[in-house]
């Protein structure tokens, strides 16, 4: 049987400085047999494409003519690509030595994972989870996104409680091992949401098709985070909250999708006027075009979420965590993955 073939795809817009600073420790730590390093420049005018030419020459380049957003680059950068498995990769990101293998074992035996994510370090601070993809990530009855390791803005120390490997709901994209064919072949992330949780609503409906996603922590990389939008970006609370509610139409089973929906909307609200009180009135203006732009694409939406339940043949996760993440967070305090009553 022959040696599987990996694909490091990293997607570069105007990070030209990132890649400077980062690429030397991809590829000294991704020397395994059958593993190429490819930039997907998303049509960047910094000098980028240059500079993997003129200090890279053992990195393929793959020059795109826009920028098609981190969804649309990786999908065109990924139909160019024949290798047997890919790692979707951030700009900033270091992997830990050794780090590519388990990751492919996992998917070489294990036939039915379509995806493999590492533990996600801290790497200003080495002993921190990191906020994008910490141990593996999971989503709350109403649809929130957490991570082993990572609520909301509460990020733990690593010291080996999650060290466990196993399946989870979804993995970050800032360091995600997909099957390149299959990959495709799902249609790959969705264009719409052009930036953030496109990754979570891949892995839904993946799984929403039998497969599974997993986490395996004897991969490391150690990522910098907040590369491309800064965390307190009002454009990305819109992205968030306007992908957040296309994910959830789209994949949420039938029995649940009305009164997951009615909740979230409300609960967006509460947020919104969160917001407004604490005087972050360019966020409350974001949740409010969220919500506008997300009910002008319902049509759109209708006709997507009919074609993705055809071909949905697992309509309940137990990596959904079945409470409130808010609830539990915000009133009863339970602040760390490990304080959640899961998996218990």
């Amino acid at each position: 049987m022959p040696e599987p073939t990996i694909a490091i795809v990293i997607l570069n817009w105007n990070t030209r400085s990132m890649l400077e600073r980062f690429l030397p420790d991809v590829l000294e730590n991704s020397k395994l047999p059958g593993a190429t390093v490819v930039v997907a420049d998303n049509g960047s005018n910094d000098g980028s494409g240059e500079l993997i030419k003129q200090n890279f020459p053992e990195v393929k380049l793959l020059q795109l003519n826009k920028n098609y957003g981190f969804a649309g680059g990786y999908n065109r950068a990924l139909n160019q690509i024949d290798a047997t498995y890919s790692v979707l990769l951030n700009s900033d990101v270091i992997p830990g030595p050794n780090w590519l293998e388990p990751l492919v074992r996992q998917l070489e035996n294990h036939p039915n994972c379509a995806a493999c994510v590492p533990k996600i370090k801290d790497l200003n601070h080495p002993e921190m989870f990191e906020y994008a993809g910490a141990a593996g990530g999971f989503i709350d009855k109403w649809g929130y996104p957490f991570c082993r390791g990572r609520i909301f803005d509460r990020v733990e120390k690593d010291h080996g409680q999650y060290n466990k490997p196993g399946d989870v709901f979804w993995g970050s994209g800032a360091a995600l091992m997909v099957r390149t064919k299959e990959f495709n072949q799902s249609g790959g992330l969705d264009e719409h949401f052009f930036a953030h949780m496109e990754e979570i609503d891949w892995c839904w409906r993946i799984k929403n098709q039998g497969m599974t996603i997993a986490y395996i922590p004897k991969s490391t990389i150690f990522h910098l985070g907040g590369g491309t939008l800064n965390a307190m970006s009002s454009h990305k609370t819109y992205l968030n909250f306007r992908n957040n509610l296309f994910m959830l139409y789209r994949n949420l089973p039938q029995n649940s999708f009305q009164s997951t929906i009615f909740v979230r909307l409300m609960l967006d609200g509460i947020a919104a006027i969160k917001f407004l009180v604490s005087g972050e009135w360019k966020n409350t203006k974001a949740v409010f075009r969220a919500h506008r732009d997300y009910f002008k694409r319902i049509p759109q939406l209708k006709k997507e979420r009919l074609e993705l339940q055809n071909k949905t043949t697992v309509f309940s996760h137990k990596e959904i965590y079945p409470n409130s993440l808010i609830l539990d967070f915000f009133i009863r305090g339970r602040k760390k993955f490990s304080d959640l009553n899961f998996f218990r």
